[in-house]
């Protein structure tokens, strides 16, 4: 897909996204229909650029493939995690290290700093080498914090197929987009319309 077509594919962000970055992380690999993917981390560039979109990385970042698969591999996890909690089953012990691995990369303690004009003032350190441990460490912490918080009951799957995406439920809506709701209530009706009798 060109850039273009894939910009105009992207639905918008999923019910909940705004308020949990890791909803919007989990959900930056999307499957349409006719068997079409897009996948947000899918080259280091796509990767620094939702990164610095959101805030975790400087537009000069220079993410290399390497960081991309990481940031991947983490996603895959965090869905991992999601479908555990959607479905009520146990979460798969290799997920829970890399959140947990994720969440002790980045150090807590904000350091002091002093400023000539300013005086003193406290700040967390982020050389560019620890741009993606933080980064990975935001989003791991999010994530935990939607697992284990008030809104954890109301995580759901999309139930429009093929889509993939996550959402946070309000009231009685499944679906991730307008265009998900449309597809699911099309497809339901076509169904009611071509079963036979009884």
């Amino acid at each position: 897909m060109s850039e273009t077509s894939t910009a105009e594919s992207v639905p918008p962000p999923a019910p909940g996204a705004e308020e949990y970055l890791a909803l919007d992380f989990a959900n930056s690999a999307i499957a349409l229909p006719g068997g079409h993917f897009i996948d947000l981390l899918g080259t280091p560039e796509a990767t620094n650029r939702w990164l610095t979109e959101r805030g975790l990385a400087p537009a000069d970042a220079g993410v290399q493939e390497m960081c991309a698969a990481q940031l991947r591999s983490l996603r895959e996890h965090l869905r991992s995690l999601f479908a555990a909690r959607v479905a009520g089953l146990p979460a798969l012990p290799a997920a829970l290290s890399a959140v947990n691995d994720a969440l002790s990369k980045a150090p807590t303690a904000a350091l002091l700093y002093w400023d000539e004009k300013n005086g003193p003032y406290r700040a967390a350190p982020c050389p560019t080498n620890e741009i993606l441990d933080r980064a990975l460490a935001a989003l791991a912490a999010n994530a935990a914090d939607l697992l284990t918080g008030p809104d954890a009951d109301r995580l759901t799957g999309c139930g429009s197929a093929p889509c993939n995406r996550y959402l946070l439920r309000h009231g009685r809506r499944h679906w991730c987009s307008t265009r998900c709701g449309d597809r699911a209530r099309a497809a339901r009706a076509y169904a009611r319309r071509t079963r036979p009798e009884a």
